[in-house]
């Protein structure tokens, strides 16, 4: 199939790889009948410059801004450059922004902010009292400021040079930024800037634009349902209440320090009687509210959040940090009188224990429904590209995120090579809780042994959830493996576990290792591991959600908006994503060669392979329950690679 010719001007490569221009040519004919599509593409076909090529050419004729949003900094800086590929044949502006909290070198603001949202009213507050000097310096140092800002409109470049710039210029890298997206035609960011409606509002008038004049492009989609339930929930634990309190009596807020210190020994006392977590009636929240007195709760919730900001202000002219207590517990307040009657939406009261080991509870609003989100935003813009290797079924992706009807959906056919790739199920072992004996672990790190012993050089394991994880550790795997282990650790610090693989990876080249992590992990998910990094894959198990009343919640609220689809939606997809995108890591480019294998027999019903891609379970074998079987298959297949 030959390229589209307008989309020949963008694309910067000799020829497409296999399938590549399908994928092309389908994005590029849905916009420019101006529809969404909905795409699925394996590893190694290249989606990021598949996309650019295909939606360049309708964005420069119509003068359309492209968002192209990702979760990680090295999938912004990829398209970068990528469009510095294009740039050398066809002059194109763009940018990567970094997240607020990393572009901001004020030490004061970033450590005083808990999340993006804090960092902008903090960053705003600075600005208007005088208080930033890397601001103050822009508008002091305005000719200096101004030349950088034209350099960066006239090609493509990375949030991370900028940064580096900024730092020594001792100018705000967020205001050059900010200053410099309304020239740039492509701009690479996290979801947030997007899907967050109060990120979103202030990040628009910055662009100059409003969202009919975008082309949204969403990478990695499969994360998006989850990013969405997460910026619709909110928390308030019991520190927090605390401090609030504590707060209160400082300023000397006698009505919100009396409600306060009765709302959270309300709490406290539900939190107590928790085994774990429960879901809590918005009626009984409603009820301990009347009980403290409170009349008018919107009128009274909007007073303690108006009253954090004076006292965030008052902090802030004194010179401290101005962090409010009143001012979050205000907002989660807010927030439970905007959801209390919208049953897409629950209470969930939950008990934990902190890192020092002391006992504390906490309440949560809970959102089940993604589309509440995503829906505003898919609807408002130019058009849609929604795209990932793990989309399937397609039809489900689109219900769940309210896409509209006319969006095209597509599967991508694999431009991998079958004979790169040797996939199986092993029969006989499971991870089902009914299961989960010392003996069937034995039998795992068994075969988990015959695949290691099997594999030219690295080995990845990854199990479905860390009680697995320690599971296997317990019954030996470390001692009985003859190749170093690399052990992810709950908790794990992203630094540290970035240094982790890095280490696991240049055993590639040194005899080879193995890595043990857990599937919709930070390296199951946002880590590639081409050619020796990583030879072979174990997918240890099928990693559904423990059945806690959030997840039955969830799946009871799909059943309601889906008939007959609720369990499938609310827990078997979100469990074969974090499977799949496990699976895929060692085939990250079309020369890489690796072996996949389920150690479930679960994965070898039609059900569970149904949501498997079809580059995977083409001619994907299920291996008796046998001993050697495996280390036989495994091993014949790298040599008939060599």
């Amino acid at each position: 199939m030959q390229l589209p010719a307008e989309v020949q001007e963008y694309f910067p490569y000799g020829k497409a790889r296999p399938h590549q221009d399908e994928f092309i040519t389908t994005v590029n004919k849905a916009l420019n009948d101006r529809k969404s599509v909905l795409i699925e593409g394996s590893n190694g076909l290249g989606k990021t410059i598949s996309a650019l090529s295909a939606v360049l050419p309708i964005a420069v004729k119509k003068d359309l801004k492209v968002l192209y949003v990702a979760r990680t900094h090295r999938q912004h800086d990829r398209v970068i450059e990528e469009l510095r590929a294009i740039y050398k044949q066809h002059p194109i502006t763009g940018v990567s922004i970094r997240g607020r909290n990393e572009m901001c070198l004020n030490v004061f603001a970033s450590k005083g902010a808990s999340d993006s949202r804090s960092l902008m009213e903090v960053c705003e507050m600075l600005k208007s009292k005088g208080r930033c000097p890397y601001h103050t310096n822009v508008q002091n140092r305005s000719w200096e400021y101004l030349q950088m800002q034209q350099e960066i409109s006239r090609r493509p470049y990375m949030g991370s040079e900028i940064l580096r710039s900024c730092k020594k210029k001792e100018l705000c890298a967020y205001d050059l930024v900010k200053g410099a997206i309304s020239e740039a035609r492509v701009i690479a960011l996290s979801y947030l800037y997007v899907f967050d409606p109060i990120i979103r509002t202030a990040f628009l008038k910055n662009l100059e634009t409003e969202l009919s004049r975008i082309i949204l492009v969403v990478d990695e989609a499969h994360n998006l349902p989850e990013t969405a339930i997460d910026i619709s929930g909110s928390q308030l634990t019991s520190f927090v209440m605390k401090a609030a309190e504590t707060e209160a009596e400082r300023y000397d807020y006698r009505d919100i320090e009396q409600f306060i210190h009765y709302f959270r020994n309300e709490i406290e006392t539900l939190t107590d009687k928790v085994h774990k977590e429960e879901i809590i009636p918005a009626s009984r929240i409603k009820s301990i509210i009347e009980k403290g007195g409170i009349q008018n709760p919107r009128s009274f919730f909007e007073h303690i959040h108006e009253t954090g900001l004076v006292i965030r202000k008052s902090m802030l002219a004194e010179g401290r940090n101005p962090r409010s207590y009143i001012n979050s517990m205000g907002e989660y307040l807010q927030k439970w009188i905007e959801t209390a009657d919208d049953d897409s939406y629950i209470n969930v009261a939950s008990r934990y224990f902190t890192k020092e080991g002391n006992k504390t509870g906490k309440l949560e609003i809970a959102a089940l429904d993604p589309s509440k989100i995503t829906a505003p935003v898919f609807s408002s813009t130019y058009a849609n590209v929604i795209m990932s290797g793990t989309l399937q079924p397609l039809e489900a992706y689109a219900r769940i995120t309210h896409l509209s009807q006319d969006t095209v959906q597509f599967l991508a056919p694999s431009p991998f090579p079958k004979e790169h790739i040797f996939s199986a199920v092993c029969s006989g072992v499971t991870t089902s809780m009914e299961n989960r004996t010392p003996k069937m672990y034995q039998t795992m790190i068994e075969r988990i042994n015959e695949v290691v012993n099997s594999t030219p050089t690295n080995t990845g394991i990854f199990a479905a959830s860390f009680q697995v994880l320690n599971a296997l550790l317990s019954e030996g795997l470390e001692e009985q493996l003859l190749k170093p282990l690399y052990c992810e650790k709950s908790g794990m610090t992203s630094k540290a576990n970035e240094k982790l693989v890095q280490d696991f990876k240049v055993c590639g080249d040194r005899g080879g290792a193995v890595f043990l992590g857990v599937q919709g992990g930070r390296t199951s998910e946002g880590v590639d591991f081409p050619g020796n990094q990583m030879n072979s894959v174990l997918v240890v198990g099928v990693p559904y959600a423990e059945p806690t009343p959030r997840v039955k919640a969830q799946i009871d609220y799909y059943e309601r908006c889906f008939p007959g689809r609720g369990r499938e939606y609310g827990y078997t997809l979100p469990a074969m994503k974090k499977s799949t995108q496990a699976a895929g890591r060692p085939i990250r480019t079309l020369d890489d060669k690796g072996a996949i294998i389920f150690l479930d027999y679960r994965f070898g019903s039609a059900y569970c392979k149904s949501f498997i891609p079809s580059w995977i379970t083409n001619g994907m074998k299920t291996l008796p329950d046998k001993p050697g079987i495996l280390g036989d298959e495994v091993r014949a297949f790298f040599s008939s690679q060599s």
